[in-house]
């Protein structure tokens, strides 16, 4: 991830004295060109873009002798993968530049080469039945015969037999295809933050080069800028910092409606894993940003690249100003082809957004004839809409769009058998699309994507990270709100949060959050959440400061007290450790209200204490006057009764905590996929390292532990808890895991028969089908969650609750969470 830089000193000869003159340079690593202190030009081999337009008619009024710079990264467009591109990193990369000359370049056999390459594709693929192939080939035969490649005066007679073709037009009828400038920048992924930002202005440079000659180019950018700035906010930022005279020209542009910002959030974040709270921010943030900065909010949500979206998200969108959304990911589904590219998405609380999946089933296209007619084909809605969008430009890396897409839609511009290729914007095709969409179909609940189902359990540290900070963020706001509600020379740490908001959103990219990232963008990632547990620490210590500072003077009760605090929205009676005068942690049974504090002097003694005994057979039972559970020697439930009830929840002959290890070997994407065909792998762990013992012998709490070796080399131990009063039992659990391959999760067969599981999402729930009746249906093998999944069926249901995963299944009775 090091760069070099090289002095490039140039002269040009005066007898190039009228001609185009470009420096090309070619290295397998990404490049800038500096001239004057200022960053002109991108250089990626694998974007083609291998030259600098130094004039495009040599004056002599021009200088002929100049230095420029160039900045060479030790990294290609796609990271530095040791033989594969999602290989982690070659620390002894090398790159070469392998050309760095000063041309003269001929404009006119470049527009001949263009000519020719449309007319070719035409004849190609437009099939033999269709007699514009045979004008398309005949026309080219022509121009070769017309064409004498040593008499350049030749030339226009072979370009105006093309431009004849070229300007028969289509039908009023015919298909309007929206092209789009378009570059997605993955904040992180096979590279570090650090990198983005370069990748960014290399990006975005040779953009706003292109746009200062092509003044019909737009660009619709989503996602701009890392660390100290926000693209999709967060990238825009990064480049404003680090590249002050370059934003300048992108702020010229996107007053001129060229250089559109689209998105609204922060980053282009995972559209299933963040919370409701998380997602509001990312939407809070990002549409603040873009307001103050170009004066303007983002109409159309644009996340084309993440691993499915939440039923929630219309909803969100909708009160973030947002009626439109575009993405393209769900063309990867592994098994069912979604059925439709422009239809309603509605929400679970039948909020509605109108929604475009490009046809042509990328971001990445480059202006080919091909593309153009797949994505006429493709199309699934055919006769409800007549426009589809079309991004063209190198993306996930990178790179943008290139001159040459430019002028291979100029030639597609309304020529007849050929789709109509207007250059657009996204709200003029939204536009469009709205009027013409009374006859769309609607999709109600989740967008799943049948693929990277991996994504939501890879990283277990990152997942962690995440939740904990969530909820770190919330009780700072709810404490310091409390205090500056009770005293109003309380300062709310605002400027603070926002900073450890931003800490949070940017981890939440859809590279970042899932884990498929390689190991210093994981390291970045993991520093980012200490920095955010650290600060947030601090920050609540300050509010309960001021908020409680009376009940924490010395004097304020002469008996030892421990003031304890409930965040959350509804009264709780809960068993807390807290330290003794002596040192050792005691236990107490406190009830606190919502949003509120108490202070707990002497503890209440429960109604009914937890008995913990242990039977002949080394299994050992608890209860606490609500429920009743057995367990094993091996730490399994052989039993978890609800005593009001009398009714059982675990099936007879079954056990209910089972760890079991699956083999993990996906088809390509590693870190991203686990595919159905695990599931045949399955093998329950039952490597006893050390039985079940009691802990702690009941009163105010029972606990059991016990402790299991998983596949070869790693150990699994786990304290099972039951506190009085409650309703539900705990398992805490530590894992050091050292396999590989492998994929560890926990089951709970339950008594309890229902058709469909139902699982927390961002401020609410959604249900899916337990039974595998359709294919729509096994697709959803794995699939996310947030806190709980339930089963439940009238009168009676077991949750499954969690504080730091998301990958999770319902099949049959079986309730599964993946470690």
């Amino acid at each position: 991830w090091e760069t070099c830089w090289f002095k490039v000193e140039l002269s040009i000869p005066p007898a190039w004295a009228g001609r185009e003159v470009h420096f090309v340079w070619e290295s397998d690593g990404e490049g800038m060109v500096w001239r004057d202190a200022q960053p002109v030009q991108g250089l990626t081999k694998e974007g083609e873009k291998t030259s600098y337009i130094l004039t495009r008619s040599l004056k002599e009024s021009e200088p002929h002798s100049l230095t420029l710079y160039v900045e060479l990264a030790c990294n290609g467009l796609f990271g530095a993968g040791r033989g594969s591109m999602i290989a982690p990193p070659d620390p002894d990369r090398r790159v070469t530049l392998s050309k760095a000359e000063l041309v003269v370049f001929n404009r006119d056999v470049y527009e001949l080469l263009v000519d020719l390459e449309i007319l070719l594709d035409m004849a190609q693929l437009l099939g033999e039945e269709n007699q514009r192939s045979f004008q398309a080939l005949y026309t080219a035969n022509q121009m070769v015969n017309v064409c004498d490649v040593t008499d350049p005066s030749t030339f226009p007679a072979a370009r105006e037999l093309a431009a004849a073709i070229f300007s028969q037009r289509n039908g009023e009828s015919q298909h309007t295809i929206h092209a789009m400038g378009h570059c997605h920048i993955d904040s992180a992924w096979l590279w570090p933050y650090e990198e983005t930002i370069r990748k960014c202005a290399r990006s975005w440079v040779t953009v706003v080069h292109l746009m200062e000659h092509n003044p019909e180019l737009t660009f619709a950018c989503s996602q701009l800028g890392l660390i100290p700035v926000p693209w999709q906010a967060q990238q825009f930022q990064w480049v404003r910092s680090c590249y002050p005279g370059l934003y300048a020209r992108i702020q010229d542009f996107v007053a001129k409606g060229q250089f559109i910002p689209v998105g609204g959030t922060w980053v282009e974040m995972d559209g299933n894993l963040p919370s409701g709270e998380s997602m509001v921010r990312q939407f809070l943030q990002g549409q603040r940003f873009f307001q103050e900065q170009f004066g303007r909010i983002c109409s159309e949500f644009w996340l084309p690249d993440t691993f499915g979206y939440s039923a929630q998200l219309p909803q969100l969108m909708r009160g973030s100003g947002i009626q439109r959304f575009l993405t393209q990911k769900l063309s990867w589904n592994l098994v069912n082809s979604f059925p439709h590219h422009t239809f309603f998405w509605e929400g679970i609380d039948g909020s509605q957004v109108l929604t475009h999946f490009p046809p042509g089933d990328s971001y990445e296209m480059q202006g080919r004839v091909a593309e153009m007619l797949k994505t006429v084909k493709n199309n699934k809605d055919k006769g409800r809409v007549n426009h589809s969008a079309f991004l063209f430009g190198f993306g996930d890396g990178g790179g943008g769009p290139t001159q040459k897409m430019l002028d291979r839609m100029k030639r597609m511009r309304d020529t007849d058998g050929l789709p109509r290729v207007q250059i657009s914007t996204p709200d003029q095709l939204f536009s469009v699309l709205e009027k013409e969409s009374s006859q769309l179909c609607t999709w109600v609940g989740e967008l799943f994507l049948e693929l990277h189902n991996g994504t939501y359990t890879t990283q277990a540290q990152i997942k962690k990270g995440n939740r904990e900070c969530e909820r770190i963020l919330h009780d700072v706001e709810v404490l310091s709100s409390l205090a500056v509600a009770q005293n109003t020379a309380f300062q709310y740490p605002a400027s603070q949060l926002q900073q450890l908001w931003r800490l949070l959103l940017l981890n939440q990219f859809h590279d970042v959050l899932p884990g498929s990232c390689i190991q210093l963008v994981v390291e970045d990632a993991l520093q980012y959440y200490t920095e955010i547990r650290r600060a947030g620490a601090q920050l609540q210590e300050e509010a309960v400061q001021s908020l409680c500072r009376d009940l924490l003077q010395p004097q304020a009760c002469s008996t030892h007290s421990t003031l304890v605090l409930n965040t959350l929205s509804w009264e709780r009676t809960e068993v807390i450790a807290r330290p003794g005068p002596d040192g050792t942690e005691t236990l107490a049974l406190v009830t606190v209200p919502s949003m509120g504090y108490a202070l707990v002097q002497e503890p209440f003694v429960p109604p009914q204490p937890v008995a913990v005994r242990k039977q002949e057979d080394g299994s050992i039972t608890m209860e606490n006057g609500v429920i009743a559970v057995c367990l094993d020697t091996m730490g399994r439930l052989t039993s978890l009764q609800l005593l009001d009830s009398g009714r059982e929840s675990v099936p007879d002959g079954c056990y209910a905590n089972q760890f079991a290890l699956f083999d993990d070997v996906p088809l390509y994407w590693d870190a991203w996929d686990v595919m159905d065909y695990h599931l045949e792998t399955r093998k329950p762990v039952t490597t006893l390292l050390k039985p079940l013992e009691i802990t702690l012998a009941g009163g105010l709490r029972g606990s059991v532990s016990f402790s299991l070796q998983v596949g070869k080399s790693s150990t699994l131990t786990q304290e099972i808890i039951l506190d009085a009063m409650c309703p539900y039992l705990r398992f805490l659990t530590q894992v050091e895991w050292k396999e590989a391959h492998k994929f560890l999760k926990v089951e709970f067969p339950v008594q309890v028969r229902s058709t469909n599981a139902t699982y927390e999402i961002q401020f609410g729930h959604l249900q899916r089908p337990t039974h595998w009746n359709t294919s729509w249906d096994w697709a959803r093998f794995e699939v996310w969650a947030h806190k709980w999944l339930d089963l439940s069926e009238h009168g009676f249901g077991v949750a499954l609750l969690n504080d730091c995963k998301y990958g999770a299944s319902a099949h049959r009775n079986v309730l599964s969470l993946s470690l």
